[in-house]
């Protein structure tokens, strides 16, 4: 048989300010440009993504596959259209010129110039393309779903981690599905439902409850075989669109009456665990003065300071300076801080050279209509202490083997705090970002970063202590900054009053 697989991944945020255009989708390329062909399996291949579990399957069945596109791009805002349309477009070419199924390494919350829902877009082009064609489709964990991307899929599976650090089980579980329908064992039929919630994103984990549970329930189901797939998706909070929410989908198998009927109930079951629990996925905030002062009183390190309002890994610039700013106001020493987000202050540091002293203004050089919010950049004096390339390759069980880079990275030390700018933001989900510039962090009191969950990958194994901080940014935790017009109302806890079936 002949398979598509193509990777297609973005997480938008539609606050952000930063754009996303097809030359944004490097991620994993040192092309500045989506990898196409060859190249992009060579750059998926033994790497920790649902595209190579794909690939290793297909092969281990003796079988051919083609992969088209691999196009990942940090979180940020609205893609351009001319950038769906050209990836879009690589793919249904691919598609028609003949395949037996197609898998898809895809992310979820994909919103596009126009278009909502960019994925069931696709889904909905692919089937015209090539009606009947079995399609398998790996989420993300935050995935939003629409009726397009649902109806247009033959097996969809999710995520189960946050950190993600099951994305290849991911892929091999929905690709084993499609096989087994291929192959006429089964007949998948989805069922699902999104609740309206806007969870939090620091309270999504399936590593703690509220969701432990919930997820440990659909994992069980999955094992034991009461059903195809089930996944439990917390959904992307930072999408001004009508299909954000929590989702719980469940694979049945038609050929069984039974175990249609079983999959229905586990679907009420989860749905009902989750909406129960609605409250608990409420993040409550700490004043960032707050936080701070108490890393301060910290006896030994490293102790992780997560300012988690501005990280690219959910749309931010990561040029955010407000956090760093009270740190060093604060009198903490011993710190490493960033990666942060200035290709200007980069190349004012470069040029200056190793081991010279310069005065920089160090980011906050974007500007947040959405929310009011206007760039400041904090003015340091420090010595340059190194000049990298930015390249590294991730070791941390988070997209493990994957070739990464910051574009030119310098060191700046300001009095032993060493803080970290870059021309590419990229969340600081693997040690690479520091280590790879000769920082050690076993030997620092301090470690700054720019995340949500995802650093727990690679930093939490180090970390003496792990505060959160709540800076300011289009990732905040304060919904009530946010101006959202386009969900679903009523939605928890936006509306205290929402019912469980609201339209």
């Amino acid at each position: 048989m002949r398979f598509v697989i193509a990777l297609m991944r973005h997480e938008t945020n539609t606050f952000s300010p930063i754009p996303t255009p097809l030359s944004a989708f490097s991620r994993g390329s040192s092309t500045g440009a989506p990898l196409y062909g060859d190249d992009a399996a060579r750059a998926c291949q033994g790497t920790n993504s649902a595209a190579a579990a794909f690939m290793d399957l297909v092969r281990a069945q003796g079988d051919e596959f083609v992969m088209p596109l691999m196009a990942n791009a940090v979180p940020s805002g609205v893609v351009t259209r001319e950038a769906f349309e050209s990836m879009s477009a690589t793919i249904i070419e691919a598609v028609r010129a003949g395949c037996d199924a197609v898998m898809l390494d895809l992310h979820g919350a994909m919103v596009a110039e126009g278009l909502a829902d960019a994925e069931g877009e696709l889904l909905a082009r692919i089937r015209a393309a090539a009606p009947g064609i079995p399609i398998a489709v790996s989420l993300d964990f935050h995935a939003n779903f629409s009726a397009a991307l649902v109806d247009n899929a033959t097996v969809i599976a999710g995520y189960r981690t946050y950190p993600h650090v099951d994305v290849y089980e991911t892929g091999a579980r929905a690709a084993r599905t499609l096989m087994a329908a291929l192959r006429g064992e089964a007949r998948p039929v989805m069922l699902w439902r999104t609740l309206p919630m806007l969870t939090h994103m620091l309270r999504q984990t399936p590593r703690e409850q509220p969701m432990k549970d919930i997820m440990d329930r659909a994992i069980a189901a999955e094992r034991d075989g009461e059903v195809l797939n089930v996944s439990v998706f917390g959904g992307f909070p930072l999408a001004d669109i009508p299909h954000t929410g929590l989702t719980v989908l469940v694979v049945a198998d038609g050929n069984q009456a039974d175990r249609t009927s079983a999959g229905a109930r586990l679907l009420d079951e989860l749905c009902a665990a989750a909406w129960a629990r609605r409250a608990d996925f409420v993040f409550p905030l700490e004043p960032m003065e707050v936080s701070i002062a108490r890393a301060r009183a910290a006896q030994a390190g490293p102790v992780i300071l997560v300012d988690h309002g501005d990280n690219c890994g959910a749309g931010g610039p990561t040029d955010e300076m407000t956090v760093l700013g009270e740190v060093l106001r604060q009198g903490l020493e011993d710190v490493v801080a960033g990666p942060y987000w200035d290709p200007a202050a980069v190349a004012i540091l470069v040029a200056a050279g190793v081991g010279n002293t310069v005065t920089v203004d160090v980011g906050g050089k974007t500007d947040t209509p959405a929310l009011g919010l206007k760039g400041k950049p904090l003015r340091l004096t420090g010595r340059v202490r190194c000049v990298t390339d930015g390249s590294y390759q991730v070791t941390g069980p988070m997209f493990t083997g994957m070739q990464l880079s910051l574009g030119r990275t310098a060191v700046l030390d300001v009095g032993g705090t060493l803080v970290v700018v870059c021309e590419q933001p990229q969340e600081p989900f693997d040690t690479g970002v520091f280590t790879h510039a000769g920082i050690d962090l076993s030997r620092r009191k301090y470690v700054l970063i720019k995340s949500r969950q995802h650093f727990r990958a690679g930093f939490e194994p180090i970390a003496k202590e792990i505060v959160l901080v709540a800076g300011p940014g289009v990732c905040s935790s304060d919904y009530s900054q946010f101006p959202f017009r386009n969900l679903r109302r009523p939605i928890y806890p936006l509306d205290e009053h929402t019912s469980m079936h609201a339209a």
